[in-house]
């Protein structure tokens, strides 16, 4: 009976990593280190914590392994008559404190980085509604739109008669991408109109509760450029799930002409980056 359910185990298992294998091409064991310095930040804090977890983690099993073997009864163990050790007890409440102490300085410092907002170059407005985002670059007169984009959104009903896997993108294109420029801090002030929305851009180490009459405030400075898409991470009624969020990073002259060819109303970013910099040389000397 025995070796028949361990047959029977081992055909389930083939079978699962048999039709699970497309799957395992996109597998990763570790969190994505993003595109952002703040993406990069919260990564280097993630390995130091994991690491110090995996040496407690080492250090625990190995201890219960050499125990459970050494003291074994067949081996003549007898257990000790003692039930309480103050210095035992002393030694494990001491050094827990420690670690967490040390583990709480560089958790700390990440956390204070993720809201400060300051010497930000851009600040965009993000508005969550049922089931679209609106973006307002507030200094430069630019507001639009951004919602599932029309292939995706034919696909995605009943029987319409398309393939999805014959979509690009398919749920994660939109008709409006947000662009901005790369090596730029941009401060992102969310709300939302309606309903509990969230703004969650994985690449950056962003996400942000779009929550009806309050503001919340993130940040991020892209570093390399490219497409990036992220997704609303609010249960937002109906169409939650078709509410897809796509961010181009592209240079900074690029970013500049494509607020010329949006309308844009305030100052040129360039004219307003070399401001900028003017000022920072002057209050320097």
């Amino acid at each position: 009976m025995r070796q028949i359910l361990c047959a029977v185990g081992a055909a389930v298992m083939a079978s699962a990593l048999f039709w699970s294998a497309p799957a395992f091409a996109d597998l990763e064991f570790n969190m994505p280190q993003g595109v952002t310095t703040m993406s990069r930040d919260i990564y280097s804090l993630h390995m130091q914590i994991l690491i110090v977890c995996a040496v407690i983690a080492a250090g625990v099993y190995s201890a219960m392994v050499y125990a459970i073997v050494r003291f074994r009864k067949s081996k003549g163990a007898t257990p000790a008559k003692f039930s309480h050790s103050t210095t035992a007890e002393i030694i494990w409440t001491v050094i827990p404190c420690v670690i967490l102490i040390a583990m709480a300085v560089p958790a700390a410092r990440t956390l204070v980085r993720l809201e400060d907002t300051r010497d930000s170059e851009l600040t965009l407005k993000i508005t969550g509604y049922q089931w679209q985002w609106h973006y307002d670059f507030i200094d430069q007169g630019v507001a639009f739109f951004s919602m599932l984009d029309r292939e995706s959104n034919a696909a995605r009903q009943p029987d319409s008669g398309v393939d999805p896997f014959t979509v690009e993108n398919y749920l994660l294109e939109v008709n409006n991408h947000l662009v901005v420029p790369v090596d730029t801090k941009v401060r992102l002030l969310i709300t939302a109109a309606d309903v509990l929305h969230a703004w969650w851009m994985p690449a950056f180490g962003v996400k942000k509760d779009a929550v009806p009459g309050y503001v919340n405030e993130a940040w991020f400075e892209a570093t390399e450029t490219g497409i990036f898409r992220g997704q609303c991470a609010e249960l937002c009624g109906m169409d939650h799930g078709f509410m897809p969020i796509v961010v181009e990073v592209v240079s900074r002259e690029e970013f500049g002409a494509w607020l010329v060819s949006m309308g844009a109303t305030g100052p040129a970013f360039t004219e307003r980056e070399t401001a900028a910099e003017s000022q920072r040389t002057a209050s320097n000397e």
